[in-house]
């Protein structure tokens, strides 16, 4: 297929079977959206709709197409074409290898220059709080390594196109960079999330109501103010939290 330059989401139907508000939203490529709603009203039913590139054949009855046309059928079904890649909290490796091993592997398998193993090694300790090393076995990371390895792995390696995240907030990975660096390397980022910050960093954020899209909000440049003033609080958090794991003591608040 052609470079992928955006994906859209034609609307089905909510929990009521009543057709969703929102009909149809384009997401063009290097866009951070955010998908946003109370627990239960279908966030995650969405990120699995464009997963599966649906064709009105889920029960929302959505469609998903990209650069405007409905993808070949082999590209579903076929692992080696697949379209998306997608992240969660609860993400954990189970190969008995090492970082370096993986990483070469995946280069091969798609056939890039295993050089770019180190530049995803050292993006991955951009947005771990613990560091990774080459030689370090997949199965003895943390979850929040496990994560910004493959939010690297993806970046760089991985041909991918699309980035589906699911509430990243509590899971140990430098959250705004691990975003910053997909879109910078011009993917198509979908992020499931409750986390101010990711919601208002956002280009746009897609409101679900019972299973539904129900509105969509573009972030305005006050709430880009919002975001920056947040982000300082945010990264306070982060490191008080990295001075308390490494059993540092934490100094009066001035």
């Amino acid at each position: 297929m052609s470079e992928i330059i955006n994906l859209t989401i034609i609307g089905g139907v909510n929990k009521d079977g009543v057709d969703e508000p929102i009909r149809s939203v384009d997401i063009c490529r290097g866009e951070i959206v955010g998908i946003v709603g109370p627990t239960g009203s279908g966030k995650s039913t969405l990120i699995d709709d464009i997963e599966q590139l649906a064709q009105g054949d889920t029960p929302t009855g959505r469609t998903i197409l990209i650069n405007g046309e409905k993808p070949d059928a082999n590209i579903r079904v076929d692992p080696r074409k697949k379209l998306v890649a997608q992240l969660s909290q609860n993400m954990h490796f189970l190969a008995d290898m090492t970082v370096e091993e993986f990483l070469q592997m995946h280069a091969r398998s798609r056939g890039k220059d295993e050089g770019l193993v180190t530049r995803v090694i050292e993006l991955a300790n951009t947005l771990a709080g613990e560091p990774i090393a080459a030689h370090h076995h997949l199965t003895a990371l943390s979850g929040g390594q496990s994560r910004s390895l493959m939010t690297a792995d993806i970046a760089v390696i991985s041909d991918s196109p699309v980035v589906l995240i699911d509430e990243i907030e509590n899971a140990g990975i430098k959250k705004q960079e691990a975003l910053q660096l997909l879109a910078g390397e011009g993917k198509i980022v979908v992020v499931v999330t409750h986390d101010p910050v990711l919601a208002l960093m956002s280009s746009r954020r897609i409101v679900i109501r019972n299973g539904g899209m129900a509105d969509i909000i573009t972030t305005s440049l006050q709430e880009q103010d919002v975001c920056d003033r947040i982000t300082e609080v945010d990264n306070w958090l982060m490191s008080l939290r990295e001075t308390i794991r490494r059993g540092d003591i934490v100094e009066g608040i001035a």
